[in-house]
């Protein structure tokens, strides 16, 4: 019995700026450094002989195609992503790119950059667009309420601070 799993939904091709800018050191950093240092081991471990048993070949040829499957990805990614690096026209309402501040029902303040998917997960307070909290936000202004779905039930926040520059 085979398990049909959906095909996830496509990512959001938007970067910030700095987005773009860790995207393309990670890719350069792969290909000029890494690629060739574990290219080398693999040579090296080759030349020990039999390569059935050897544990620093077989590793080394997994990492290479990690590497090459990771350049492969992020090589698409930047060529078809859509580069945000100016501010909205209309910057009293929450789009891409934004910094957040939400109260959530105790009183407790919550910031987040509205940031693409690719870009969750480099550091705190980082929130995808595509996230049910990244998709509520759009188009919001200061006072407005924001009602989130999560699995423990709904959640309510409201917006306090809206800005396009990180200071």
């Amino acid at each position: 019995m085979s398990r049909y799993r959906p095909p996830a939904p496509p990512k959001s091709n938007y970067l910030t700026a700095e987005g773009e800018a860790r995207l393309r050191q990670e890719l350069d950093y792969l290909w000029r450094d890494e690629r060739p240092r574990v290219t080398r081991q693999v040579s090296d471990a080759a030349a020990l002989g039999d390569r059935s048993e050897n544990a620093e070949y077989i590793y080394g040829k997994k990492r290479l195609r990690e590497i090459d499957r990771r350049v492969r990805y992020l090589s698409k990614r930047l060529e078809s992503a859509v580069v945000v690096k100016d501010p909205p026209s209309d910057p009293s309402k929450i789009y891409f790119g934004a910094w957040v501040t939400l109260e959530d029902e105790d009183g407790e303040a919550h910031t987040f950059r509205i940031v693409g998917p690719d870009e969750i997960g480099e550091s705190e307070g980082l929130i995808s667009m595509d996230a049910p909290l990244g998709k509520s936000l759009f188009g919001k202004q200061i006072d407005d309420e924001i009602r989130v779905r999560a699995p423990s039930g709904v959640t309510l926040y409201w917006v306090t601070d809206i800005r396009y520059t990180d200071s």
